[in-house]
């Protein structure tokens, strides 16, 4: 009688289908994971924004809060130069939201909305993160104004005026 030498088929079968289970356990808790990580560099990018318009409207009197979010940095991949257009304040990739391929920062996209303005100056902002894609890229979205509370939408929308973004919960973190 010869000795068997490897694996049985039914052998090889139940590792794969070991494999195959405990794949169906840890994928989900995966993309779970990465949507709370996207999540956080969310609400963190949010708070970077609203630091950056407190210093550019400290910065630039006579002009009030940003007019848009691109003016708190600067052009991608080149240098700055601080100016009330390029105030250099916050990163090139959150100020242009990942232009010119529109992908955003950490699955999520950035925008900043009009505030209230008096006298020719900006006296309030808006800033508004949603996920690019609800469920996959993260499920909450984010919003702010010149009160600088974070705010959350479990619905993923938010508001970008004055008036709507007060209405959604403090974020609790």
């Amino acid at each position: 009688m010869q000795k068997q030498k490897g694996f049985s088929l039914i052998e090889l079968l139940i590792v794969v289908a070991i494999i195959l289970i405990i794949a169906a356990i840890a994928i989900p808790n995966l993309l779970r994971a990465r949507m709370a990580a996207n999540e956080s560099s969310a609400v963190a990018s949010i708070r970077t924004i609203t630091t950056g318009e407190v210093t550019y409207q400290t910065a630039y009197p006579t002009v009030g809060y940003a007019p848009a979010l691109s003016n708190l940095g600067g052009a991608l991949g080149a240098a700055c130069v601080p100016s009330s257009t390029t105030a250099c304040l916050i990163d090139s990739v959150l100020s242009n939201n990942g232009n010119p391929t529109g992908s955003g920062k950490s699955g999520y996209s950035f925008t900043t909305g009009a505030g209230t303005v008096v006298g020719g100056v900006n006296s309030g902002y808006t800033v508004v993160s949603v996920p690019l894609s609800i469920n996959q890229t993260g499920i909450r979205a984010f919003c702010a104004e010149e009160d600088a509370v974070v705010r959350v939408d479990p619905a993923g929308v938010c508001s970008n005026t004055e008036a709507g973004v007060v209405t959604f919960n403090p974020l609790n973190q």
